[in-house]
C-alpha cells in the first residue's frame, strides 16, 4: 500500500490498518501523472477502457478517471448516460456518511467535480482524483461545496473512518476546472 496511506492510517497499537480499496488502488497507479506533462501515458489510461471523452488537456477528466476506477459498477439513470459528468456521480451505489473510500461530488463555480475521500481536517476533505491541479493528486475541498457522499454498491462498505489529516502543505482546491 502506498506510504501516503500509511501514515494516513498510522502504524502500531489502536490504528487501524490500512484499508485496500480496488479504486483508490487504481488511482495509485497513475498518482502524480499530468495532463500536459504526461498527456500521451494519461490520455491511454482514459482510454483504455474504450471510452473516453477526449484529451485530457482539453476537456474536464474527473469523471472519466472515476469510471476507470469503478468498472463493473452500475450506472444508474444519469450516471449511466452520461458518467463523464461529474455530478451524475451523486448517483453512484448508495448513499453514504463520509468515509474513507467514499465517492464525493462537489459543485464548482462552472459545474461540479468528483473523487473520492481520503482523509478530513474540520472544515476540508481530503480528496482523491483525477482533474485536480490538472493531474491525479489529492487535495483538500471544502466540505461545504459536497453535494453527496456514494458508496459502490457493488462492494461491502466497511464504513473506516475518514482519518485527520495535517493541512500543512496540502493544495486547496477551490475549482477543479
Amino acid at each position: 500500500m502506498a506510504s501516503w496511506i500509511a501514515k494516513l492510517f498510522g502504524k502500531g497499537a489502536g490504528k487501524m490498518k490500512e484499508p485496500v480499496l480496488p479504486w483508490i488502488k487504481e488511482f495509485e497507479f497513475v498518482l502524480g501523472w499530468h495532463e500536459v506533462r504526461d498527456n500521451s501515458r494519461l490520455a491511454k489510461w482514459l482510454k483504455s477502457d474504450g471510452a473516453t471523452l477526449g484529451d485530457p488537456t482539453q476537456l474536464p477528466w474527473c469523471g472519466d478517471a472515476l469510471e476507470l476506477a469503478l468498472p463493473k459498477e452500475p450506472r444508474p439513470g444519469r450516471l449511466g448516460e452520461n458518467p463523464y459528468w461529474a455530478k451524475n456521480w451523486a448517483l453512484l451505489g448508495v448513499a453514504t456518511q463520509p468515509c474513507y473510500g467514499a465517492v464525493a461530488a462537489f459543485v464548482r463555480p462552472s459545474g461540479g467535480h468528483v473523487g473520492v475521500l481520503v482523509g478530513q481536517t474540520a472544515k476540508q476533505f481530503l480528496v482523491l482524483g483525477g482533474n485536480q491541479g490538472d493531474s491525479v493528486s489529492k487535495v483538500l475541498i471544502d466540505k461545504s461545496r459536497c453535494i453527496a457522499t456514494r458508496w459502490p454498491a457493488t462492494f461491502a462498505n466497511p464504513n473506516y473512518a475518514l482519518p485527520m489529516v495535517d493541512p500543512t502543505g496540502q493544495p486547496v482546491s477551490e475549482n477543479e476546472a
